[in-house]
């Protein structure tokens, strides 16, 4: 992990140190949908990050151990990020982030639908999805 002077102890200050920006949880959200992107997927999202924003958030993500750089099957121009086991850990945070999203904000349809089905059975959700994930791995 990154050597970086800590605010305080407290674990949610130290947890935003790490991945407590906009942009990093979107980053950390597509890797979690699309379980594997290139710097021109995470462009194409429809929120617009800024390329030297990009380009730094997943810096700050593969030296804190939440994304790791593997070389493109199909262009050696290009690499593939993917989410190591700490990133896949943020999953049930990102379930539980929805979740209050569902309930304070508002969505499209098909944001509902998907939060409909992950409250069925949240749980079977989390789980499923870890191991969808790790396979990947």
């Amino acid at each position: 992990m990154k050597d970086t002077k800590k605010r305080s102890d407290c674990p949610i200050s130290n947890s935003l140190d790490i991945w407590g920006d906009k942009w990093s949880l979107l980053i950390v959200r597509d890797l979690m949908f699309s379980k594997q992107c290139t710097y021109g997927d995470f462009l194409k999202s429809g929120e617009k990050i800024a390329t030297n924003i990009l380009a730094a958030r997943l810096q700050m993500l593969e030296e804190n151990g939440i994304i790791t750089k593997l070389s493109h099957p199909d262009s050696k121009a290009k690499v593939l990020y993917r989410l190591t086991q700490k990133g896949i850990d943020l999953l049930p945070l990102m379930v539980e982030i929805n979740l209050w999203a569902d309930k304070y904000c508002i969505l499209s349809a098909e944001r509902k639908a998907l939060l409909e089905e992950i409250k069925k059975d949240k749980e079977a959700f989390i789980k499923t999805s870890i191991k969808e994930l790790k396979e990947i791995n």
